[in-house]
């Protein structure tokens, strides 16, 4: 693998996922406002997503039963792995260029991005 094809391969997935995130938020998003648009909001009263929309889990069994709320967050959980991909792609690119410094960069970068994301609140 040639540095040339592992920018390829990166900029098609950075793009992929950027553009389908997008058009499941959009579609999604328009049909939540078809099916909430004469909704009247309650300013007094805060209330939270639903508990099933509050982990992985729960968002994908959501979205696979089309429930346009999962789905937004759906697209939004794609656009936060696509960079994360991102990094995981480069470290396996670099492993075959046997480039093994910047692999092991990468795996570090890797390992911080998903422990944040694991212990955020």
């Amino acid at each position: 693998m040639t540095d040339k094809q592992l920018q390829l391969m990166i900029g098609i997935l950075l793009r992929t996922g950027v553009i389908l995130a997008a058009v499941i938020v959009a579609a999604s998003g328009t049909v939540y406002l078809i099916g909430h648009h004469a909704d009247q909001p309650h300013y007094a009263r805060f209330t939270t997503e639903s508990a099933d929309l509050r982990s992985i889990t729960g968002i994908l069994g959501s979205a696979v039963k089309l429930n346009s709320e999962a789905m937004m967050q759906l697209g939004i959980l794609l656009l936060i792995a696509t960079p994360i991909a991102r990094v995981a792609l480069a470290a396996v690119g670099f492993y075959f260029e046997r480039d093994y410094l910047y692999v092991a960069v990468s795996l570090i970068v890797l390992s911080v991005l998903l422990f944040s994301l694991s212990h955020s609140s």
